[in-house]
Formats: C-alpha cells, structure tokens, sequence
C-alpha cells in the first residue's frame, strides 16, 4: 500500500494580505493541493491522509463541492480527512450535510471514529474538531480501531491549546504510523511511525524552509516506510546583512541582490541589517522590492557619527553637552560602555530632531 500525508494546506488563505503577490500566493496554494491530486492518480497512491487544516477557514458548500470534484478525477485513491483548528465542523456548517461522490471520509466532529477500508485492510482512527482550542490530551486516549488491520492514527494538535500530547505515550499506543497536522514545520518524530507532514506550502514569514508532503509505504508484513518530499513553489528566507560603515547604499543594493539570486528570485525575502553606516547614507532598497518579492526590510544599523565634529558643530546645544556628559575619562572598563551609550544617544537625539 501507498500512502501521501498531508496536512495545513489552508486553501482560501491569502499570505501577506494587501502584498502585490498575496493573491498569486493564494493561486500558488491551491495549485500544490491539486497537484498531490494529480500525483495520486498518476502513480495510483492507495491512500491520501488529510491531518487538518485543509481549508483556511471553515468552508462553504461551494469549496466542498470544488474539492469533492477534484478528488472524483482519482480512479484508485481514498481520502481521509479530519478537521482541524481553522476548518473545524462548526453546527450548522457545510461539513456536517456534505455528501461526498467522490471516494471520499470526513470524519465526525468531537469523538475518536474508525473508518475502515475493507479493500486496503485498513483502518483510520481520527477525531476532528468541532471548535478551535482542545486542551485536554485527546490523542493520547486513542485506540487502534481493528485488530489485524493496518492501524493508523490521524491526529491534530501538539500544543497546549489544541490536544497537548507526549510522543513518548503517542508511540505507546500501538498504531502503525501516526499522521499529525498543525505544526507547520516538517517533523519525523518517531522513524516511519510518527510525523508532521508540515504544511504543504508556507503560511507565513514565520514558515521558513521548504516544505512538502510525506509519501509512506507498507510492505506486506506491515513495515512502514516514509519519506517526506519537498514541494513548495517558493520559501521565506530570513536574510542578515552585515553592513560597514564605508557601505554606500549602492554597495549595500548590490550584495543584497548578490544573495536574492544565490538563495533564489521566486522566495520571500525578509531582509535585516545590522552593523555600522555612515552618517550621511541613508537605506534605501526600493529599487529591489520592484523586482524581488520583499517582505521587510529591518534596518537595526547604527549610525557612524564623527564625534568630534559634531561636538564643535553642537557645542552649545543638547548633542554639544551630551557629548561632554559622555567624554572619555580614561576609565578603559567603562570606555566600552560609554561608547555604546554615546552612540545610542546621539541616535535618539539626533533621529528627534532635537539636535
């Protein structure tokens, strides 16, 4: 048997609301679900594991009805899904009257369900949630639902506001393999036993790195084995920069863009800059979020102000009788010290206008 894992996929969601590319990245997220779809049907994956968070929010009888279309095009594959944080079965909504043509499980809100394909001899036990937030330690009462079937868990949570669990009783409990949503970064937590798929693409600035999806396989005495693939059509990068007093904001344009095409044109940059810059330069990438997709720009740079100068020129005004409230006595353990204060000072009086 085959098996895809997925999970926090949140189709509807648009990432970095009002960026000129939030609503491609929207296209983007839809377009990654379809194409697990499509990398089911191709290589006839038996099963397709759903661990939460499909939708964004909980979803309407038309986003029911686009995915029950997409899977009807799967000729071998059986989905299973449960329903997580931001998806969860809320009364009254769509998922509770849905029926699915497709070869398609939802299972029930607010209690453990077995469902159990005859064909595959397997059986899922999942539970999904019926509102946002379980604190209780819901998973970890589970149960294999059939003895002699290939038993697997699909949960949702890991955190304490959405069924806390300990891996070390998860791995106790006797499934096959264990398929976690709501985590977004990818973890192997237990070797081809237990795992967080991740999100399918990334959500936020806060979901760097690739993602992508878990492709399982189970021989015939039941010996599992995952690999998770990696399939996102871009990443969050996180980028520092290192900048020297000498830098002209040419020179700092110039290495930017150097590492933009080393780490890639199509990621999401945010950006930050640290060390000291010259008094009279003043940062500015504009010219780089017209061609790159920028997120932020974090400019945590220090100014390289002349001191003496600007004690003769500011003698007689506030920065003047900083200056010499801060002069150096000699003392070399507080000679660092000073300085640092010094140099805040000056930033916070001069970015004041007080000067």
């Amino acid at each position: 048997m085959k098996f895809i894992h997925i999970a926090d996929v949140h189709l509807g969601v648009k990432p970095d609301y009002g960026r000129n590319w939030s609503e491609k990245r929207a296209e983007e997220i839809e377009e990654s679900f379809v194409d697990i779809v499509r990398l089911c049907e191709r290589e006839k994956i038996d099963l397709l594991l759903i661990a939460g968070d499909l939708f964004n929010s909980i979803p309407t009888e038309r986003q029911l009805k686009t995915l029950d279309m997409r899977l009807r095009h799967l000729s071998v594959t059986k989905t299973v899904i449960i329903a997580g944080e931001s998806d969860y079965i809320a009364a009254g909504s769509p998922w509770e009257t849905f029926e699915f043509d497709s070869d398609t499980v939802v299972l029930p809100k607010d209690r453990a369900t077995n469902a159990y394909l005859k064909d595959l001899n397997v059986c899922i036990t999942g539970y999904s949630y019926g509102k946002a937030e379980y604190t209780d330690r819901i998973l970890e009462r589970m149960k294999p639902g059939r003895a002699g079937a290939y038993n697997i868990l699909l949960g949702y949570g890991g955190d304490k506001n959405h069924m806390p669990f300990s891996k070390e009783k998860l791995a106790r409990l006797g499934f096959d393999y264990i398929a976690l949503g709501h985590i977004h970064k990818p973890q192997h937590i237990l070797k081809n036993k237990m795992a967080f798929a991740g999100c399918l693409e990334p959500i936020s600035h806060k979901d760097t790195g690739r993602r992508g999806y878990i492709l399982g396989e189970v021989d015939e005495e039941k010996n599992t084995t995952i690999t998770w693939v990696p399939c996102n059509t871009r990443s969050y990068v996180n980028m520092a920069l290192d900048v020297y007093a000498g830098n002209t904001n040419a020179d700092i344009i110039e290495v930017v863009e150097e590492q933009i095409k080393q780490l890639g044109e199509n990621n999401i940059y945010r950006i930050l800059l640290r060390g000291r810059i010259s008094s009279d330069v003043d940062i500015n990438l504009n010219v780089l979020s017209s061609k790159y997709l920028i997120k932020d720009v974090i400019d945590r740079t220090q100014r390289d102000y002349d001191v003496n100068e600007l004690y003769v020129n500011n003698e007689k005004n506030l920065v003047g009788r900083f200056i010499d409230r801060l002069a150096d006595d000699g003392d070399d353990e507080a000679h660092e010290v000073k300085q640092k204060a010094l140099l805040y000072g000056l930033e916070a009086i001069i970015g004041t206008g007080e000067a």
